[in-house]
């Protein structure tokens, strides 16, 4: 069963795209600022933010948000 949500904003997109995205964007240091988390100020990789956010609901709804004020 796969749940759907055409109407969301970010239906379709991957977490990976997202970081990259604001990586690109911000950069690590500044995503820090924004975001207060470790896996952003302490030797980043994305792929330990990756982990991290899969694990913590929080951290990625505020990546999420970061993300859906820059495309607006």
């Amino acid at each position: 069963m796969s749940l759907e949500q055409p109407n969301s904003p970010l239906h379709g997109i991957k977490l990976a795209d997202i970081l990259t995205s604001l990586i690109a964007s911000h950069g690590w240091k500044e995503l820090g600022k924004h975001i207060n988390i470790n896996c952003f100020n302490n030797n980043p990789s994305i792929k330990s933010c990756l982990k991290f956010l899969r694990r913590t609901p929080w951290a990625r709804e505020k990546v999420e948000q970061l993300y859906l004020k820059g495309i607006k």
